[in-house]
């Protein structure tokens, strides 16, 4: 079944992208304005409840594929340098979102208007920064795998 690899291999790079994204990009939807948990502002609405609700479904999926991967690949993947820094990246990026960015998100929603203003910018522009370097380590992933360069 040689043809079902690219299928499994497309549905975990959209699923992987799918669990980290929402952690990236809300940092820069929060930029724009002060919205909060209970504000009207959909695509922030959309992030949250992607980080909330949809995190255990897109990561359920996301190790059946990977585990597909594995298994199709076998021990030929401990055998590729790139591959295996690239996973280790991966777990970093997963690492920095679920114990960094998410929880200091849910805190920063939750900083009412009411609050210091110069606090929630402070920590909106932390937040941005560490959104950065997450970004910096999804595009160092994709670069090991288009490139597939040789590291031992």
């Amino acid at each position: 079944m040689p043809w079902i690899f690219p299928i499994v291999l497309a549905a975990h790079v959209i699923l992987a992208l799918s669990l980290v994204l929402p952690s990236i990009l809300l940092p820069f939807a929060l930029r724009a304005r002060r919205p909060t948990r209970e504000s009207g502002n959909g695509l922030v609405q959309a992030l949250l409840w992607a980080q909330s609700n949809g995190t255990a479904v897109i990561g359920a999926g996301l190790a059946v594929t990977g585990g597909g991967l594995a298994l199709a690949l076998g021990p030929a993947v401990l055998r590729q340098g790139w591959l295996v820094l690239a996973l280790g990246i991966y777990v970093a990026t997963l690492g920095i979102a679920l114990f960094v960015q998410r929880p200091n998100l849910r805190a920063l929603t939750g900083i009412r208007a009411a609050s210091d203003d110069t606090r929630w910018r402070s920590c909106a522009r932390r937040q941005r920064y560490v959104s950065y370097l997450m970004a910096g380590l999804v595009g160092t992933i994709g670069y090991l795998m288009s490139s597939k360069p040789v590291l031992w």
